[in-house]
């Protein structure tokens, strides 16, 4: 006989149904799907396992990561899973939450949920986090009811006087009861709905260092609303962009953001070039550009997002960009979709990462203006934990500048987050493809009541040079997300629908949008 611990696969998933119907005979609410159990893979991986014997699936472990604040000890097994949806796992929480946990009766007696515990303590240490949690049913409870409270039968299990199949086990297993919480689960006929808080203390846990403690929730945003102008030089170009990183930079803001080609005006040396020409002569100078944004991010104290310049790679010609932490780190980040004048004039090609970046001050996406009007991406981000949306914008037009601006408010409904959007504004009459600007660039925010009613947190002058600076408050995202009038990122039907990306040999499924997937269930 060989047993082993191992991490669950997808492909795993006909034996572990098989294994909790066995464990689970009396059980009258359903069991867990291939949907929640493909979630709970893609969100948290390393926290789901299963224990085999003979390559045979005989029980698991599931949890996920909480920020146990959040919920505190009062709370039902549908609000920590997100009406299980498992949207609440966070992977900076300090809590490893246990969701399930079984063995098939015919293999008890091996100490295989030891096995799967100690794989979970190894887990919680392994990550440093505080403590593991779960509410551990009482299954036996249904034959002692009418004869004593709950608290009394957790009383007689601890002193061995009842057994019961869970709390007897976890008790054996150094777990110990913070509380009895009452509807937690309400199918959960065998245990009256009741349920103990179990906890295990990791005592190997380190606190952050006191460097890190201080998470800042209140983060200052500046928008750079730039006017398109001719310089004689890249020199006089960056004069002009330093003047205002300094500016922003005194008003102790957290974030600089950049319009889209705000190097545009580069392009009259090279007008008498054909456009495709033109622009990847531009893009020869997007390494220094970068370059000279990493030193004023850390000269300057200030996140810089770049906006987006022409970059080449290789024969292909990109429309990219780059976020200059204050602390050294660099990021790049491409437009996905390019618009019809791009790949017409330029031949510009689209890119295909869409991330999170972390920062000391939040977790920030960044869609770079065609790219804010497609709601799949930004769903994606929000699925990474984005708490602000910044999109760089170039457009012409009033209409080509609404379009950006009413599905940038889309996207801080949809995804429960802030959105700062920074154009330019200005002339270049003598550059092809580049004649005028118009721009309005505004800090939006979702609509509830915790947020202005309008969802506008602040706004620029239309098609005035200036600096936008405003402050959003990112623990009002966390009480939106729990406690909002309407909850769009948790009431998602994941039994009929999700959005994600496409792996790179995946074959088409659902309806396919540019290597993204919108799977129909």
């Amino acid at each position: 006989m060989t047993v082993n611990v191992e991490q669950l696969r997808i492909e795993d998933y006909k034996q572990l149904l098989n294994a909790m119907k066995s464990a689970y005979a009396n059980w009258q609410g359903s069991f867990w799907s291939l949907e929640a159990i493909s979630r709970l893979i893609d969100k948290f991986p390393e926290g789901q396992l299963v224990v085999k014997v003979d390559g045979k699936v005989v029980g698991s472990a599931l949890s996920i990561i909480v920020n146990y604040k959040d919920f505190g000890d009062n709370h039902t097994y549908a609000q920590i899973t997100g009406n299980y949806s498992f949207d609440t796992h966070d992977k900076k929480g300090n809590v490893l939450y246990g969701i399930e946990v079984f063995i098939d009766p015919e293999y008890r007696g091996l100490r295989l949920g030891r096995r799967l515990y100690d794989a979970r303590k190894e887990l919680c240490e392994h990550r440093n986090l505080e403590a593991i949690v779960f509410g551990g049913r009482l299954p036996n409870y249904h034959q002692y009811s009418d004869k004593m409270k709950p608290k009394d039968y957790i009383e007689k299990v601890r002193k061995k006087e009842i057994f019961d199949p869970v709390l007897t086990f976890q008790l054996a297993n150094d777990f110990h009861v913070k509380k009895l919480l009452r509807n937690y689960m309400p199918e959960d006929k065998e245990s009256k709905e009741h349920a103990t808080l179990l906890q295990w203390d990791n005592v190997y846990y380190e606190a952050p260092s006191v460097h890190n403690v201080f998470q800042k929730e209140v983060i200052r945003l500046g928008l750079l609303q730039w006017q398109m102008r001719p310089y004689p030089s890249l020199q006089d170009l960056f004069v002009q962009l330093e003047y205002f990183v300094t500016t922003v930079s005194a008003y102790k803001a957290d974030f600089l953001l950049l319009p889209e080609f705000f190097n545009a005006p580069l392009l009259a040396d090279y007008n008498h070039l054909h456009e495709a020409q033109a622009i990847r002569k531009v893009a020869e100078f997007t390494p220094e550009l970068r370059d000279r944004f990493h030193e004023l991010a850390i000269r300057y104290n200030i996140n810089i997002i770049t906006g987006s310049m022409p970059e080449l790679d290789g024969n292909d010609l990109h429309n990219a960009g780059y976020l200059c932490h204050r602390n050294g780190k660099i990021d790049r980040y491409e437009k996905i979709h390019v618009t019809p004048d791009e790949t017409k004039y330029w031949g510009m090609t689209g890119g295909d990462g869409v991330k999170v970046f972390e920062t000391d001050s939040g977790n920030i996406g960044i869609l770079i203006c065609y790219d804010s009007e497609f709601p799949e991406l930004g769903r994606i981000l929000a699925e990474q934990g984005m708490e602000i949306l910044f999109v760089p914008f170039l457009t012409d037009t009033q209409n080509a500048y609404f379009r950006v601006r009413h599905c940038a408010q889309a996207r801080a409904i949809e995804n429960e987050c802030y959105v700062a959007i920074s154009g330019s504004t200005g002339n270049l009459p003598k550059i092809k493809n580049m004649d005028i600007q118009y721009a309005q660039s505004a800090v939006l925010t979702p609509c509830d009541y915790a947020f202005p009613t309008n969802g506008i947190r602040s706004e620029a002058t239309p098609n005035t040079e200036m600096v936008l600076i405003a402050d959003v408050d990112l623990s009002l995202l966390k009480e939106l997300h729990h406690q909002g009038s309407v909850k769009n990122l948790k009431d998602r039907r994941h039994d009929l629908y999700e959005v994600r990306v496409k792996g790179p040999n995946e074959s088409p499924r659902g309806i396919q949008t540019n290597g993204l997937n919108l799977n129909a269930g």
